[in-house]
């Protein structure tokens, strides 16, 4: 399997990736072990770590949090109606999809207080620890500041996609990749306006999202996140393959055209056998 040949075209310094597949790790590129700014791809490691605080009964999904009338569910999922960098009401809770760095900080300060620890520290507790990742940890906000590597992201995507993960119960993480409030509104980063603008517990969920940064091949149900600093993963339930790269260039216009098509080869390097 030779898809990720296209990374060597891009325009970055440095990049690394990985394709995982229900046989394994089935293709790379660059170094698994280099450390990476994730940008917004910590939001997805984030709501892992908050689930677990759900489990371990520290806090509730639909307990209210935030702004009036809004609940952790709501905070997980951009539908909680604060600003994107503010702890400021825009929307009635429930009525819109408003991308928000400021409800992960409101997240992390409610499971901080109710662990008695930095979120910092409950990050590494409870997902650092437990998976055996190496590479990771959260060094600023809960909403955009950990740093990993590729070789801690295949990790940490074959628990989301194992029958039998060992971090969560499967049907936490199978809620975590369903839609929320699945018919809200709203703008996704970088690609304007979508109606809907579909959500999980933390992971970006397809749907009929168009334009996207995903390919053509995606199935709707393709789960993941994207960062600023220029990385991505996905994962597609339907064939069962994950993407992860990692880059050192800010996402911008290099990156519209080129990881739809990267996307587009991977799968269809899968489908092709």
């Amino acid at each position: 399997m030779d898809s990720l040949g296209l990374i060597e075209e891009w325009p970055v310094r440095n990049a690394a990736a990985a394709v995982l597949a229900p046989e394994g790790v089935v293709e790379t590129r660059g170094s698994l072990d280099q450390v990476f700014d994730l940008a917004s791809v910590t939001k997805p490691l984030t709501a892992l770590v908050v689930l677990v605080a759900v489990e371990e009964g520290l806090i509730g999904l639909d307990e209210p949090a935030g702004p009036p009338r809004a609940t952790v569910r709501h905070l997980l999922s951009h539908a909680a109606g604060l600003a994107p960098d503010q702890r400021r009401l825009m929307t009635e809770p429930g009525t819109r999809r408003i991308y928000s760095n400021a409800a992960y900080e409101v997240l992390a300060d409610l499971v901080a207080t109710r662990a008695g620890m930095s979120f910092a520290e409950y990050f590494t507790e409870a997902l650092v620890e437990p998976l055996g990742l190496v590479s990771t940890s959260l060094e600023g906000s809960a909403a955009a500041g950990a740093r990993s590597s590729v070789a801690d992201l295949l990790v940490v995507m074959g628990e989301v996609m194992r029958p039998d993960p060992v971090l969560l119960a499967r049907e936490t993480i199978t809620e975590a990749v369903s839609p929320q409030f699945p018919d809200l509104p709203g703008i996704l980063p970088g690609y304007g306006l979508q109606d809907p603008n579909t959500w999980g517990l933390g992971f970006e969920i397809r749907s009929t999202k168009h334009p996207h940064w995903t390919g053509s091949l995606n199935s709707p149900r393709t789960h993941g996140h994207f960062g600023r600093s220029g990385t991505f993963m996905w994962i597609d339930p339907d064939p069962g393959v994950g993407l992860v790269v990692l880059t050192d260039r800010r996402f911008g216009d290099w990156a519209y055209p080129r990881w739809p098509a990267l996307a587009d080869e991977v799968l269809g390097a899968v489908s092709a056998g």
